[in-house]
């Protein structure tokens, strides 16, 4: 089935941090940090709706500049999720710049900044660019522990790794799966058109009843289901790990996040022979990140975020990771 969130590394295995989630049949798209994003095309910045940070280190928020100069001429919100501090680094980083420009007639954009932590959001601001950025607080969102967004058809977890400071891991977690069989229509007589695009939300919901149809007939959602019309499977799993220790408790919770995922972006940031620096620099080997895959049960695994020092030897890494991530039995 085709899914309806197609995520990708922006900057590849050795660049960067960031994911790119694309939602392929809605004109949005959703960010897993905010490294350098100049690879991706002004109309990919402008389906940003949701940038979820897992910390402030530069390599994972210096796209902030980029992403703010694209789209503040645009009217539209952009919610910022991360850990503690994320408002206030919003707050200074607006505050770089001098709006005199802005005012009451400009294009109504704005940023909501929020900060999580394991017991839920801790602070909330809302920047609007008719009001010079100047910033103001906003209502913290109540949702169930361990989610950092909800709607409909999905829901967003995060839980919060050591990296010498919190860096929160992420997974993106479809409710339901729903394809369209363009055969199945034609047999039914049904035309495609915008109101598949409305039933497909309503299934991915969990909602069932009538869908107002083409021409205005009305149709059963479970009748499309059951004439396999629309087929639906298993909610997609998307889980994004980095810059995190190799400690315990980051296992657990790494484990976790990404457990049964489809598709899982770990860090393996340094070759197994250099294992104490990554342990001196809180982050996790090839084979540490392999490892932590296989025991999570992901079905594919990303590696991403290599050290410089292995400019020319990414091969070796994914090897190791590889090899960690295939072995049967314990690591």
């Amino acid at each position: 089935m085709v899914a309806l969130v197609q995520p990708r590394l922006v900057n590849g295995p050795s660049g960067d941090s960031t994911l790119y989630l694309d939602f392929a049949f809605g004109r949005r798209a959703m960010l897993f940090d905010l490294g350098d994003i100049h690879v991706l095309s002004p109309r990919e910045v402008g389906r940003i709706t949701h940038v979820f940070l897992s910390h402030l280190h530069m390599d994972h928020f210096a796209g902030f500049d980029r992403l703010l100069r694209l789209r503040l001429n645009t009217p539209g919100l952009i919610r910022l999720v991360g850990p503690p501090g994320l408002s206030e680094g919003v707050a200074h980083k607006l505050a770089a710049y001098r709006w005199n420009l802005l005012g009451e007639t400009s294009p109504d954009f704005a940023l909501e900044a929020l900060d999580w932590r394991e017991g839920g959001f801790a602070a909330a601001a809302l920047f609007r660019a008719r009001d010079g950025f100047a910033g103001c607080p906003s209502t913290l969102p109540d949702l169930p522990p361990g989610l950092v967004w909800q709607e409909a058809g999905l829901v967003v977890e995060a839980v919060e790794l050591d990296h010498g400071i919190p860096s929160l891991a992420f997974a993106l977690q479809e409710r339901l799966r729903v394809n369209v069989h363009k055969a199945r229509l034609d047999e039914m007589g049904l035309a495609v058109g915008p109101w598949l695009s409305r039933a497909k939300e309503r299934l991915r919901a969990g909602e069932s009843g009538a869908v107002e149809g083409p021409d205005g007939q009305t149709l059963s959602l479970e009748t499309l289901v059951q004439a396999g019309a629309l087929q639906t499977a298993d909610g997609q799993r998307i889980a994004y790990v980095t810059d995190a220790g190799w400690i315990e408790a980051n296992r657990r919770r790494i484990r976790t996040i990404a457990q049964d995922a489809d598709t899982l972006f770990i860090e393996a940031g340094f070759l197994d022979a250099d294992r104490e620096i990554a342990n001196g620099r809180q982050h996790l080997t090839a084979a540490q990140a392999g490892s932590l895959a296989r025991e999570a049960g992901a079905r594919r695994a990303v590696p991403h975020h290599f050290s410089p020092r292995y400019e020319t030897r990414e091969e070796e890494l994914t090897a190791e990771f590889e090899a960690a991530y295939r072995r049967s039995g314990e690591a």
